[in-house]
């Protein structure tokens, strides 16, 4: 059994999207194998964005009070999921700062000799993007950049090496049986979580 901390990154707070759809399915998977399940959808949660060094290096005593328990829910976490659509080929704007207050200094990093050490090294992780452009395109067209870059920049320097990525491209006028395909992956992920 692992705990396991589901990070919902669309910022629409309507919860009728694809990736709303593919975490019920990860979740149904992971309830099957008994996991422990915390999902957190940015789009509900009110924060600051960080806006200077000093702000940033308040660590964990600067975080708002109302993230504090999903800096908690980090920390005892085994695995964590990310998922989110592509939006101007990265991340949505919201997630990026939800994670900046999220994997503050203190709870995610640490600086020794002045360089950054991760906190976070004994967790995994799988990152699920959805995009409207077919997923082989975004790979070798564009590289994979925003992936990569969460992967290295983020997750890799935290700690996190151990990471999944699945990549959902081609998603605006699907049929429902590709639809069914990918929510059967999605339970399949939950239930294997690693």
């Amino acid at each position: 059994m692992s705990n396991i901390l589901i990070i919902q990154g669309h910022p629409d707070t309507q919860e009728n999207h694809l990736c709303h759809e593919l975490i019920s399915s990860y979740i149904s998977g992971a309830e099957i194998a008994d996991h422990s399940i915390k999902l957190y959808n940015i789009a509900s949660i009110e924060f600051p964005l960080l806006r200077s060094k000093e702000d940033w290096e308040k660590g964990k005593e600067g975080t708002p009070e109302n993230l504090k328990e999903i800096q908690e829910a980090l920390i005892e976490s085994d695995h964590i999921v990310i998922i989110y659509p592509l939006w101007l080929g990265t991340m949505p704007a919201l997630l990026k700062g939800f994670l900046e207050q999220l994997l503050r200094p203190g709870v995610a990093i640490t600086y020794k000799k002045g360089y950054p050490q991760g906190l976070l090294e004994n967790k995994s992780a799988h990152i699920i993007i959805t995009m409207g452009m077919p997923a082989l395109v975004y790979r070798f067209f564009f590289f994979s950049h925003s992936l990569r870059n969460l992967k290295r920049n983020i997750l890799n320097l935290v700690g996190i090496k151990n990471i999944k990525c699945t990549i959902i491209g081609s998603v605006e006028n699907t049929d429902k049986i590709k639809q069914a395909k990918w929510f059967e992956k999605m339970k399949k992920h939950g239930k294997n979580a690693k």
